[in-house]
């Protein structure tokens, strides 16, 4: 009997394992599915909302410009022009005076560029770059402009301004943070040395004249301006230049700021980290300067760039915001250079850069104020 109850003990222990091990298999085969499910439910739970296209729009227009620049700079070159297209006037051949050029882009990204091209053409010069806006030479009318923005394709035509022809001349665009406009400033230089100038809000019907540099500020137009907290700043002689003539975009006014050192021929001033930079040479090395307030006239030395070999032809072009690399080109032959400051290393980039070019970036940017149309 004692037997007989030992063996219905180990039965019941068998049994129980036997049980045991069945609910394990039934609870690790119903476990993938319990996985899928709870997946399913996350899918579920993580759902976008659809949204019109108008209403997203409108968010990317109300987002800071610094959110919307993507993770390379182009620098925009009007490329070559196509083929004209032949017309038959009496008498022989020709060819169409109008010619339409391409506008491409150069991407700096991780250490490499790519030239690509926007899928639109122009039959018009660029003046000048901001915010991811062109301004441009109309073809419409003669002496107007337009603003375009190349990926989105919107355009805007200006009105004309002045119809004097200058003996030379420098056209700004910028966005003022006091007044919230985006503004077109045209410097004209007459036959005696004369500056004038007019300004126009975008959006506006007619153009602003303001009384320009004082005489004699201006040796030369030939550098482009560059916007960086709150004016516009033009190095005003080829070379030896010792101050900036700065235009303020609050109240429309012009002055000098001086240099912390006489800037040569192969040195620039540069938007950077939303503050300006002066980029000069110093012997073999490149000193950059920042100006961080606009009636600050002090000037404080950032970084020392160590060249490798006599480089006195490297020219700065822009600095990246994503990144912070600089970018050079060298005047001798053309070649790109980019300049790690966290490497503190110069590198080589494939590439070169056109005659014809401005800094720019991509982004959705439109000059008009956000509006509520998202309801």
């Amino acid at each position: 009997m004692a037997k007989a109850a030992r063996n219905n003990g180990v039965n019941l222990v068998r049994l129980l394992q036997e049980r045991a091990l069945s609910k394990k298999g039934k609870e690790e085969e119903r476990q993938p599915q319990n996985v899928l499910e709870q997946k399913q439910q996350q899918d579920t739970d993580t759902v976008v909302p659809y949204l019109p296209k108008d209403c997203v729009s409108n968010i990317l227009v109300r987002l800071p410009i610094e959110s919307l620049i993507p993770k390379s700079i182009a620098v925009l070159d009007e490329g070559q022009p196509n083929h004209p297209v032949p017309i038959l006037p009496f008498g022989g051949l020709t060819f169409n005076r109008t010619l339409k050029f391409s506008i491409r882009f150069i991407e700096f990204k991780e250490g490499n560029s790519r030239l690509a091209k926007y899928k639109i053409s122009c039959s018009s010069r660029i003046r000048a770059s901001y915010n991811g806006l062109l301004l441009m030479d109309s073809a419409m009318k003669r002496g107007g402009l337009m603003v375009v923005n190349p990926i989105t394709r919107k355009w805007i035509y200006l009105p004309v301004g002045s119809l004097v022809p200058p003996h030379a001349e420098s056209y700004g665009f910028a966005y003022s943070d006091v007044t919230g406009d985006y503004k077109v400033v045209h410097l004209l230089r007459d036959e005696l040395g004369y500056m004038n100038c007019e300004i126009l809000n975008v959006g506006a019907k007619y153009w602003k004249e303001v009384n320009g540099p004082v005489f004699g500020l201006f040796g030369w137009l030939g550098y482009l301006p560059v916007s960086a907290i709150g004016a516009l700043r033009w190095i005003p002689q080829i070379d030896h230049s010792d101050y900036l003539v700065t235009l303020e975009l609050a109240n429309d006014t012009f002055h000098k700021v001086p240099l912390p050192k006489s800037c040569g021929t192969h040195d620039r001033i540069l938007e950077m980290g939303k503050f300006l930079s002066f980029v000069a040479h110093e012997e073999l090395d490149i000193d950059i300067w920042i100006l961080k307030g606009l009636h600050d006239e002090v000037w404080t030395k950032n970084h020392r760039i160590r060249t490798i070999g006599c480089v006195l032809d490297m020219v700065p072009i822009l600095s990246l915001k994503i990144g912070g690399d600089m970018i050079f080109t060298r005047e001798e032959d053309g070649s790109l250079h980019a300049y790690d400051f966290n490497l503190g290393l110069m590198r080589k980039v494939q590439g070169q850069i056109p005659p014809t070019s401005f800094p720019h970036i991509n982004s959705l940017i439109w000059w008009e104020k956000a509006l509520d149309v998202c309801d």
